[in-house]
């Protein structure tokens, strides 16, 4: 199957790169900017590509929502197989264009999209159809856990461990999406939509680290605990799908012990019970081999991962937890305490009764539009 490759970043020259050691795969043309057209196998027009009967599939390793769902969409419409591990585009337009796949008899394969070398959409896949997907979790972006991890670990300041994690090549220039807990989101998005064919499209509990302090490590450390951002989906009683985003404080468990930029993916079976993945979340071979394995799943047979008739759905019935909360005392009334843990004139930290999640993030979003600081995670 000869294979062309849509960006040569990080992940386009990782994804060339094996291709070339791939049994069964052969290099197609790479398209580039003009200014960066230096190879032979290089081109700078997507038509030579999709024009080219000899081109089975294409790999889009170009990144964010536009051109690359123009392109995706262009080359399912030439009739090649598509695999991407753009999670952007693919929140955006996967379902349109699984359903374009379909219509055209072609692979449309995003593994790589979420957990990067971690198997996780994958396996949630696989298991889909001889087992009850129940829920979901997972520490699903490697910037967020190695900041978190330097400053628990290191006693960095949030400042000096995502510089560190920009020297290291974690944290791109623009590290919003991470902070914010958007990129984790919308990998446990795509995991709903593989695993229940309901991609949940409200993104209102979404709680990333911004609000994590050097003060908020220091306290929850000498209780035992550490804290990880945490991306959740699953099943609701009644068919319906929830998914959230926050940090969690741990006292023990897999979790506590993932370090660096590691990502750790779980998924509880009906049947198996729990399945946990830990590995590289990201980075040139850990993506490109995800990729990999989507391209010898073409060779094999392998054409979908999202099920026919997956449909995005707002509604987010989300179960109840209990938080760690660190606010001004005169913001404590907000909150069902239930056990107290540091106060002074200003500030107080304790955890809560349990809420549901949906009530927890709307009562925060209402102090902050007061101007109030706060610091939330579940427990």
């Amino acid at each position: 199957m000869k294979v062309s490759v849509l960006g040569y970043g990080t992940v386009g020259r990782g994804v060339r790169e094996m291709i070339c050691g791939t049994e069964g795969l052969e290099p197609g043309p790479v398209l580039v900017l003009p200014e960066e057209c230096t190879e032979p196998f290089m081109v700078t027009d997507i038509d030579s590509i999709l024009g080219d009967d000899s081109v089975d599939a294409v790999v889009e390793a170009i990144g964010g929502t536009e051109p690359a769902g123009s392109f995706a969409e262009r080359v399912l419409l030439s009739g090649k197989h598509l695999v991407t591990s753009n999670k952007a585009m693919v929140a955006e337009r996967g379902i349109e264009l699984a359903g374009l796949a379909r219509e055209r008899g072609k692979a449309f394969l995003f593994s790589a999209a979420c957990g990067g070398g971690v198997p996780f959409l994958h396996n949630i896949s696989a298991a889909r159809g001889s087992d009850r997907i129940l829920s979901m979790s997972g520490i699903l972006n490697g910037t967020t856990n190695y900041i978190l991890d330097a400053m628990q670990s290191d006693g960095l300041s949030p400042k000096e461990a995502l510089e560190q994690a920009r020297e290291l090549g974690y944290a791109e220039a623009d590290p919003t999406a991470d902070l914010s807990g958007m990129d984790s989101y919308r990998k446990i998005v795509l995991a709903c939509a593989v695993a229940y064919g309901i991609q949940p499209y409200a993104a209102e509990e979404v709680e990333g680290i911004y609000g994590f302090t050097d003060a908020d490590a220091q306290l929850i450390k000498l209780r035992g605990g550490e804290v990880r951002l945490i991306a959740r989906g699953g099943l609701n009683e009644n068919g319906s799908v929830y998914s959230y985003v926050e940090p969690g404080v741990f006292f023990s468990g897999t979790e506590k012990e993932v370090r660096k930029n590691f990502n750790c993916a779980s998924y509880v079976g009906e049947k198996t019970g729990l399945i946990t993945m830990i590995g590289q979340g990201a980075g040139r071979y850990p993506t490109a081999s995800a990729v990999l394995r989507d391209l010898t799943g073409i060779l094999n047979g392998i054409t979908e991962m999202m099920p026919d008739g997956c449909r995005r759905e707002k509604e987010n019935n989300t179960p109840a937890e209990r938080y760690f909360v660190r606010c001004a005392k005169e913001s404590a009334s907000a909150f069902s305490c239930s056990e107290i843990w540091y106060g002074d004139e200003e500030k107080i930290c304790f955890v809560t009764a349990p809420i549901r999640v949906r009530d927890m993030h709307e009562r925060v979003r209402e102090l902050r539009k007061e101007g109030r600081s706060i610091f939330f995670a579940s427990v």
